[in-house]
């Protein structure tokens, strides 16, 4: 992952509180409410984490989003049986409140070439595994950190011939190529024109560079950036998974608590 500017780290912070009017809320999943797994597929979500994301739908009046690097369809799969309000790889897909569905460029001819370059990247180099999207692909060297310059050099040769059509982007441990068109800045502001999000206060909870795009959409409209771990953009921090759980479980208890 690469490290953020030393300008945007922060000190941890504790007590973080909900702001006082009505809010929403936009989190993301790897390593944020979900625990970190060896393989993006190893992710499982449980019973406690369905419960808890169906009260929060509920408490914020439905303007609850996941804003995350899966695909809209993997989202789904892992937390069956909701269907949320969901930005995609990115933000080059996204589902509204309502069920609308929206991508910001097309599905490019290219993608073949790539996935066989990547594929055979994959298996050149002990300890990489290739996440395929669909539409976008991700090399996780989490197994192999030592390696990173060396995909991150040969993703970007394996890219050349199909510029401006995609985009390499860094995430946690590991490289993506994804089409060009739509990031998490386009997906929140998006989402702050539509009901049941327009007029509320956001309330964004990310963890690497990626993210960066999230907070500084929450605050063109006054809301709330909170960071994950030990290293982050916003000025706010939860140190983990467990802990944005926690705190999102009180912040359920301080919706009704105000009904």
């Amino acid at each position: 992952m690469t490290d953020l500017p030393a300008d945007m780290k922060t000190e941890p912070a504790s007590g973080i509180s909900p702001p006082s009017t009505a809010w929403c809320l936009f989190v993301e999943l790897d390593g944020i409410l979900l625990d970190s797994a060896p393989t993006p597929r190893a992710v499982r979500a449980n019973g406690a984490l369905i419960d808890l994301l169906r009260t929060l739908h509920g408490a914020c009046d439905g303007a609850l989003a996941v804003v995350t690097g899966r695909s809209i369809a993997d989202v789904d799969k892992l937390l069956y049986p909701l269907m949320l309000p969901v930005a995609g790889i990115h933000g080059f897909e996204r589902r509204n409140a309502q069920g609308a569905y929206f991508c910001a460029g097309s599905r490019h001819s290219g993608l073949g070439g790539l996935r066989d370059g990547l594929i055979e990247l994959s298996r050149s180099l002990h300890g990489m595994l290739l996440e395929d999207k669909g539409c976008a692909f991700a090399l996780h060297f989490r197994q192999a950190p030592h390696l990173e310059e060396t995909v991150r050099l040969r993703m970007a040769r394996l890219m050349t011939a199909t510029i401006p059509a995609f985009e390499l982007v860094e995430g946690d441990r590991a490289i993506e190529i994804k089409p060009v068109g739509g990031d998490k800045t386009t997906a929140v502001e998006a989402f702050m024109q539509e009901e049941p999000f327009a007029g509320r206060i956001p309330v964004y909870v990310g963890n690497d560079s990626l993210d960066i795009s999230g907070f500084t959409a929450v605050k063109r409209f006054k809301g709330l950036g909170i960071g994950v771990g030990s290293s982050d953009p916003a000025g706010r921090r939860l140190a983990g998974p467990s802990e944005v759980r926690s705190w999102l479980s009180q912040l359920c208890k301080s919706a009704a608590a105000s009904v």
